[in-house]
Formats: C-alpha cells, sequence, structure tokens
C-alpha cells in the first residue's frame, strides 16, 4: 500500500510513502478535504535524517491500528521542516508556547482553518511511566471535537493569542555594551575542562566560536579566543568528530563530546569548516588546517553531487540502529588492519574492551598522545570502505540552497585560507549549480530543486556566500550578482514598518503567522545573515542606500537582542564591523597583485573591505561603487587606496597592510 507521499521531491515524505497513514503534504487539498469531512488536521513535521522521527515511525505510522484511528478521525499532513522551515517555525513557536520547548518530531492537532490547539514532539505508541501515548490522545482528541469542540476551539484561541507578534521593542543603538554582553553570557556558562557551554547535550555552535575569536582579536581578550580554541580542540578529538572520513556529528549527548547523535548535516560542517579555517587564520596552527581540510574532503567525497551541488546529509540511524555505521570492537578493526595496526588503532583512537556504546566504541582522540594518522593514510582508506560493506548509511540527497550557500562561503574560505585550489573550484561550481537549477523562470531563488520559493535565509546566505566568493576572486561579477540578491531580499522581505526581515515573501501563500526570526538556532538566523551582507555592502559600495538599510537592520536587531545579546552572535559579527574601526581598500591594478590574495589569504581581516579594480572591470565596478570613478588604474603596478573610518588616504605605490 502506499499514500500521496511516494513520489513527493522530499527524502522525508517518500520514507512515509509506503506507510498505511492516509498522508497528505502541505496543500489545499488536505484542509479542504478536512472541512468538508469536518474533521481536525493531524500534522506530523520531521526530516530524513532525525532518529526519533524514525522512531515514531516504526512505532506509529507503520501500524495499522494508530492508521486506522487517525485516517477514520482526523486528515493527515507530513511535512519536511527542511523543506518548509516556515510552516515548522509557526507551529514550532505553538508548541513551545504550550510546553516551553520543541524539538523533533513536531506533532500537531489543528481545525481545518490551521488554527492549532495541541502540540507536542515524540508520542510512543502507548502510554506508560508517567507519559502519554499517541493512541490516548487520538482518542480523546477525537471524542472532544464531536463532544465538546468548543474547548478545543478555546485553546486554539489562547494558543493564536500567545504566539501573535508583541508590540515592538523598536531599534536601539549598536554599541560595545552588546557586545560585550554576549561575552559575558559566554564566559559564565563555559565549560573549562571540556570546552563548549553549559551541559550536555552539547551542541558545537560554530557560530558563538566566530564571535568569541573575533572578540578576542578585536578586544585583544585572550580569554576568548582560549574559550574558541579549547572547544575546537575538544570537538575535534571526540567521537562527534568522525576520525575515519572526517565531518561533524550534530551535537553530542555528553559533556566531553564522545558520544554522538550520529546525524551529520551539511550546515554543521560547513559552519565548523568556517570556525577551523578561521582558528588556523589566527594562530597558524596545523591541527585547525588538518580537521578543516578533513572536512571538506568529508563533504566533498560523501555530500557532492555530480552537477556540483551539497546534499543535506546523512543518517543517525542504519538498519534501524542508531549509530551502527560509526561503532567498532576490536576485533572488527584488527580483522580489517591487521593485528600490528589493528591495535595501534585501537590504542590511538579509544577502541577497547570496555565498549562506550552499544556493545561497541565510538573511535575517538580524548585521551590520545600521538598525532592522528594522516588523512590520506591507506589504513583509513580501509576501514572507510569496510564501514560502507558492513552496512548502508541512508543520505539524505535533497538539496537546499541556503545549506549549499553556507558551504559555497565555507569553501571559498578555506580554498583560500588552506591554500586548496579544490575548495575554491568546488564553491564556484556549486554556486553556478544554484544559478542553473535552484532559480525559477522569473530569477527568484527556490528552497530547493522544484521545491518551493525561496525564503529570507536562501536569500541572505546566498549574497553573502557571493561575497565570499567575491572576496577570495575578486571577481566583480560575484559582487554584483550580490547585489541583486540583496536587492531581491529587501523587497521580497524586509518590514518597512516595525525594521528587520520576515522569514517568507510578501506575495507568499500566508500562513497562520508570518515569522521574523532574530535569534541564531543550528544557524544564525536570516535576520542575523541579513545584517553583515547589509554591512558589507554599505562598506564596499559606498552607496547611502545601503548604509541606510544596513543601518535600520543593526538597529533593528539592537533593540531585540539587548535582553540577551549573546543569542544573537552571529549578527554581532555585522554590529562589531559598524562600531569598531573598519577599513576599505580600493586596488587599482591590471592584475589581482600577489601580497593582496596573500594578505587575504592568510589573515582573518574581518573589517577589511576590498574592491579590485581594472580597465576589464571599471565600467562594472564603477556601476558598483561609484566613488572608484576617481581612481585610475596604472599602466604599470599597483594604486593602493586605503580608507580608514571614513577618511580616505591618497594614492600609494606599495601595498598598504
Amino acid at each position: 500500500m502506499s499514500n500521496r507521499l511516494k513520489n513527493e521531491s522530499s527524502p522525508y515524505l517518500r520514507q512515509h510513502g509506503d506507510n498505511p497513514v492516509d498522508w497528505y503534504p502541505w496543500c489545499n487539498d488536505a484542509f479542504e478535504k478536512a472541512e468538508s469531512e469536518d474533521k481536525p488536521v493531524f500534522l506530523s513535521i520531521g526530516y530524513s535524517t532525525c532518529h526519533w522521527c524514525h522512531v515514531m515511525a516504526r512505532e506509529s505510522f507503520e501500524d495499522a491500528s494508530v492508521a486506522e484511528a487517525l485516517n477514520r478521525n482526523f486528515v493527515c499532513i507530513k511535512v519536511d521542516r527542511e523543506e518548509r522551515p516556515d510552516i515548522d517555525a509557526v507551529y514550532m513557536s505553538v508548541c513551545q508556547a504550550i510546553n516551553g520547548s520543541g524539538g523533533w518530531p513536531l506533532t500537531v492537532i489543528m481545525t481545518p482553518e490551521q488554527i492549532p490547539f495541541f502540540a507536542g514532539t515524540y508520542f510512543p505508541k502507548r502510554g506508560g511511566y508517567g507519559r502519554i501515548g499517541l493512541m490516548e490522545i487520538l482518542t480523546e482528541i477525537a471524542g472532544l471535537w464531536r463532544g465538546d469542540r468548543e474547548k478545543l476551539l478555546s485553546l486554539g484561541d489562547k494558543i493564536m493569542d500567545s504566539i501573535k507578534p508583541r508590540v515592538s521593542h523598536g531599534t536601539a543603538e549598536p554599541s560595545d555594551k552588546l557586545l560585550h554582553g554576549a561575552y559575558a553570557v559566554f564566559r559564565r556558562s563555559f565549560d573549562a575542562e571540556w570546552g563548549g557551554f553549559g551541559a550536555s547535550p552539547k551542541f558545537p555552535s560554530a557560530h558563538n566560536l566566530l564571535f568569541l575569536m573575533h572578540y578576542a582579536r578585536r578586544f585583544s581578550e585572550t580569554q576568548a579566543r582560549l574559550m574558541a580554541e579549547k572547544t575546537l580542540r575538544a570537538i575535534s578529538r571526540g567521537g562527534i568528530f568522525d576520525n575515519i572520513s572526517g565531518g561533524f556529528s550534530r551535537y553530542s549527548t555528553d559533556r566531553k563530546w564522545l558520544i554522538p547523535h550520529f546525524e551529520k548535516m551539511l550546515y554543521d560542517n560547513a559552519l565548523l569548516l568556517i570556525a577551523y579555517t578561521c582558528a588556523y587564520q589566527a594562530t597558524d596552527e596545523a591541527e585547525y588546517a588538518d580537521i578543516a581540510k578533513r572536512t571538506a574532503d568529508f563533504v566533498l567525497s560523501e555530500l557532492t553531487d555530480e552537477n556540483g551541488g551539497f546534499f543535506c546529509g546523512q543518517d543517525a540511524d542504519s538498519e534501524g540502529t542508531e549509530g551502527k555505521y560509526y561503532v567498532f570492537t576490536p576485533q572488527e578493526i584488527i580483522s580489517v588492519l591487521g593485528r600490528n595496526d589493528g591495535e595501534e588503532f585501537c590504542r590511538m583512537y579509544g577502541i577497547g574492551e570496555k565498549p562506550n556504546f552499544e556493545g561497541g566504541s565510538v573511535p575517538n582522540r580524548i585521551d590520545a598522545r600521538e598525532k592522528a594518522w594522516d588523512r590520506n593514510d591507506a589504513r583509513l582508506e580501509k576501514l572507510r570502505a569496510y564501514r560502507k560493506e558492513r552496512t548502508v548509511l541512508h543520505r539524505d540527497d535533497k538539496h537546499l540552497l541556503s545549506w549549499n550557500a553556507w558551504m559555497i562561503t565555507a569553501l571559498a574560505y578555506a580554498g583560500a585560507a588552506l591554500a586548496e585550489t579544490r575548495y575554491l573550484n568546488a564553491a564556484k561550481k556549486a554556486q553556478r549549480f544554484i544559478e542553473r537549477s535552484m532559480t525559477d523562470p522569473d530569477g527568484r531563488l527556490l528552497l530547493s530543486i522544484n521545491g518551493s520559493a525561496g525564503q529570507l535565509d536562501d536569500y541572505a546566505v546566498y549574497a553573502m556566500s557571493l561575497l565570499a566568493l567575491y572576496r577570495f576572486t575578486l571577481d566583480a561579477e560575484y559582487l554584483h550578482a550580490a547585489i541583486h540578491r540583496a536587492e531581491q531580499m529587501t523587497e521580497l522581505f524586509e518590514d518597512a514598518d516595525s525594521g528587520g526581515y520576515f522569514m517568507y515573501a510578501h506575495d507568499a501563500p500566508q500562513l497562520i503567522s508570518r515569522p521574523k526570526e532574530v535569534y541564531d538556532g543550528a544557524m544564525p538566523s536570516g535576520n542575523s545573515v541579513a545584517a553583515l551582507v547589509l554591512e558589507e555592502l554599505a562598506a564596499l559600495t559606498g552607496e547611502p542606500k545601503w548604509r541606510d538599510r544596513a543601518d535600520r537592520q543593526l538597529g533593528f536587531i539592537a533593540g531585540m537582542i539587548e535582553n540577551y545579546p549573546a543569542g544573537s552572535s552571529f549578527a554581532l559579527l555585522a554590529m562589531a564591523k559598524r562600531l569598531l574601526p573598519c577599513r576599505e581598500l580600493v586596488c587599482a591594478s591590471e592584475s589581482v597583485p600577489y601580497e593582496l590574495m596573500e594578505y587575504l589569504r592568510k589573515n582573518p581581516a574581518y573589517e577589511l573591505s576590498v574592491i579590485y579594480k581594472s580597465s576589464d572591470n571599471a565600467e562594472r565596478i564603477a556601476e558598483i561603487a561609484p566613488f572608484t570613478a576617481a581612481y585610475p588604474v596604472p599602466p604599470e603596478g599597483a594604486g593602493w587606496y586605503l580608507c580608514e573610518n571614513g577618511a580616505c588616504n591618497t594614492k600609494q605605490s606599495e601595498f598598504p597592510l
């Protein structure tokens, strides 16, 4: 038996295509059916690589008795949170309003008018040990719908009131106080023994580490740098890092980063690749470069398709068992590598007779004193091949535009800083893939291939990735494209009345609310990234409209986050660029000077914006940054114009940095 999800583009929806539940994707037909049959709507939101989504599917959605109860009394809708982050954001806010927390799978029950009156996360089929079961929930709500519907509708009214946008916080003046406040929060919650912040489970949250490294550089705060480095070393030596193939799992279930939640997500690896690259630039320590290369190599080997796009991630489960793909016994390692090499690996990577996870051990270097095996070591290749033969690891083969753009940004930075041309070439190829395969006939971005219309994150992160490509190629076409996407972003998403940017466009199908996300989650929010893009365009172009837009956005964010600035650490990078001494460098030359590219390669240089002008691109650059028209291109050598804090010096013939 199959249902309507069988032929959907989303791997997550297709995973439920053979359920006995009569699933609909999110569509008008489902709500019209609910209205005509006078039934509530059962909404289930998850994603392809989610362990607990798989558990609930096996226990309930593949079960005939649960399906019978759902099909008889409800109209059932399944949503992939990664393909419809707007729907997920709206109903996750409902779950958090009701329960104080959320997660996936997300379970919501609502009226045919999309008004929710119940929300939760994972439910077992039957209750026990103080926890209610799904069957009990379905039975009770079906009874109330028939016999006491007003009670449910009243709950819905209260929930809708709780998620309504409150009176605007108003704008505030960006200030150093916000940067210092965020740092103070991180310092208080820092785990000095194992790195990271707070108790388990621990998430890498690479954007927080980027903020700390930036803060350390700008305020000469050694402790901020040490906190970031301690965390980066700890997570690369723990089991959360795949010591065989490279790449990071989503989070650690313990304080010392030993046992991961095994799913690997593209966005985590992109953000961590940026963090390790920046750490290498700041310290010149080879360990950070090595982890960055192992991470980039993993993505190019296992999450990249032949057209240059990047897949979403890899599952936590193999053959229904969490972590089966990653866990080893000493006997297995020795059988693959032989006794001498096998025993060496077990000693170096923590594979002992006493298992650390489900009868086996997760390779890690927490207690290692020796240098890790080279990432190209033939012995590691043997283990990689053995894992692939031993069990199947599901891959989520969706292409999401914003996640692809995060990886483009990461590979552009890594390609330059690590002098790895293939990384930069992969970033360029992925950018061409987006333009070719993830835009509609009107030139607007798509959230995924053949998917819904692009949302704020897609435009903001893609514009940022184009700025990264411009920075490390100085090809004016990337800068021109970034401006185009930022113009679209402003036109489609900006709240001209109250400030900030909405999650979905003004002409998109409207949901019960229109989120405007500011705080950073697993990824920086679209508003945080938009702030960085606008601030960089203001610096590069010198155009008043970009300065006005950047200032509006920073003022909005400052007003929203003043009570908890640590929650928007990525936006603080844009704020720091505005507040602290910054420089704009114009290079006029017929060819890009070697010393300029070397400087950009070796230095994080957050505060430096660079414009390159030649005879070939002079017309395009004048269109982008009119102030550069006054800077002639010399017939030989280079002319350098360095502006600092709004004042520009005269032409210099030598590289000024």
